[in-house]
């Protein structure tokens, strides 16, 4: 009977895009059909490319897996290439980026992808509706960014509403995920693009007339597929997590705060086993950003994550037996994570040993300037802890100092240069079940080429 009503239920999520996707272009085609009636329109096409090389060595540190070389085994040079198509006229907006990524000398990874194609109509009274595969990003892009450093980067099949207006945004974003089209027949989705089968999102955000102050609320909804498919004994379902929470963005002159916080409830789907587990986790977070002089500054904050319930770790690569009923890890979903973590990103890029989540505490402070005109350097110093209590072991997981300089040499091309120091403590080295390194050296270099090669207008 459960499976029945499962499948009753995803016959039926498809028929609710598509009313609210009806609804919003009903909406939209009044005022779009404003601009269609005039013949002055001005049409406009862009199109442009963007190289990004990146490179990487790094000695010491975690490895991925048991046959790593870990005294030398990140060594490469990659590339990204973009192709990006754009045209516009009043009321109506669309572009196409086609990319290419791979690592020098490799095989794999060769042919090309649509990172973006969408296209956008948009009314006078600032209604819009988009549709099609768009690069997301929110507010800092903690919780909903591009993640633009990893290269590939986040970008999602969607259905976008919203009105956009007086000092306010809301948008309505909606997605639901399939493997490949069935009339007929159920699917089940498994090795997308995506986590998820179906998200639903609403985010509004507000600034203040005449007073330095940005606030932002976010509610998401997020489908998973659980069990197997065509399985009687653990049959396929939907399960949903919600995340909710807000952001905040206070700038007067010479200072500018931000401050985060999230809360992650409902159920969410082990991928090793396909099964769903309640989670209750949260977020907070602070950050100071202070410019009394012309060309330099610095920065402090404070991140902290929620980690799983104590969990006893113990010598020869396992973790103490416990069983778990709620998961309290959070995780930042599709944010751009390498941004905030420390860009090494031990903690949520790369998974701790069986899957816990021991939470992160996050204590940074850096300082920035421009030394010369063109040339942007900074030095970030940061704290890392784990955020639950461990059996035995100290908090602490390690420092991390990282450097980085770019440099702009026109408004086509510069060049970003990179270094981390790594002192990891054995708390890293336990929860991460490694014989590598507790420490490690990092360098990066990313090189960006973006020329716009034409522009007409028709």
């Amino acid at each position: 009977m459960a499976h029945r009503n499962h499948r009753n239920h995803r016959k039926s999520f498809p028929r609710f895009c598509m009313v609210h996707a009806l609804m919003a272009c009903t909406l939209l085609v009044p005022f779009v059909n404003v601009y269609a009636q005039k013949d002055s329109t001005v049409n406009q096409l862009n199109v442009g490319i963007n190289y990004l090389g990146h490179g990487e060595m790094v000695r010491g540190g975690l490895p991925t897996d048991e046959n790593d070389n870990i005294e030398d085994r990140s060594s490469f040079l990659m590339g990204r290439f973009r192709l990006n198509v754009g045209y516009n006229r009043p009321g109506l907006e669309a572009r196409a980026v086609i990319q290419n990524k791979n690592v020098w000398g490799s095989n794999g990874s060769q042919a090309l992808s649509l990172y973006e194609g969408w296209v956008k109509m948009t009314a006078k009274n600032g209604l819009f509706g988009q549709i099609g595969r768009v690069a997301l990003s929110y507010d800092d892009e903690r919780i909903i960014g591009t993640n633009d450093f990893a290269m590939a980067a986040f970008s999602h099949d969607v259905l976008r509403v919203g009105y956009e207006g007086h000092g306010h945004q809301v948008h309505a974003i909606l997605a639901y995920n399939q493997n490949a089209s069935h009339v007929y027949k159920d699917t089940y989705y498994d090795g997308g693009d995506q986590f998820y089968k179906t998200m639903q999102t609403v985010w509004y955000h507000y600034d203040v007339p005449k007073f330095p102050l940005g606030a932002s609320l976010l509610f998401m909804n997020i489908g998973q597929q659980s069990g197997e498919p065509d399985s009687k004994y653990n049959p396929p379902t939907t399960e949903f997590q919600q995340m909710y929470g807000t952001y905040l963005n206070y700038h007067p002159k010479y200072v500018t705060i931000e401050a985060a916080a999230y809360k992650q409830g409902g159920k969410v789907v082990d991928p090793s086993q396909m099964q769903a587990m309640k989670i209750d986790a949260w977020m907070a977070s602070v950050k100071a950003t202070v410019t009394p002089f012309d060309h330099g500054g610095f920065v402090l904050g404070y991140d902290y994550l929620s980690g799983d319930d104590y969990v006893p770790v113990i010598y020869g690569g396992h973790l103490g037996m416990v069983r778990h009923d709620v998961l309290k890890g959070f995780s930042p979903l599709f944010g751009s994570r390498a941004k905030f973590y420390g860009i090494m990103d031990y903690f949520y890029e790369s998974a701790y040993i069986h899957g816990f989540t021991p939470g992160l505490q996050n204590a940074f402070l850096g300082v920035f300037g421009k030394p010369v005109p063109k040339m942007d350097c900074s030095a970030t110093y940061h704290y890392l802890a784990v955020a639950t209590n461990l059996s035995g072991l100290n908090r602490t997981l390690g420092h991390s100092i990282e450097l980085e300089g770019s440099y702009r040499f026109s408004d086509v091309l510069s060049l970003t240069v990179g270094y981390t120091l790594m002192y990891g403590t054995e708390t890293m080295d336990r929860l991460k079940q490694s014989n590598g390194s507790k420490s490690a050296r990092w360098g990066w270099f990313s090189l960006v080429l973006s020329p716009r090669l034409f522009t007409t207008k028709f």
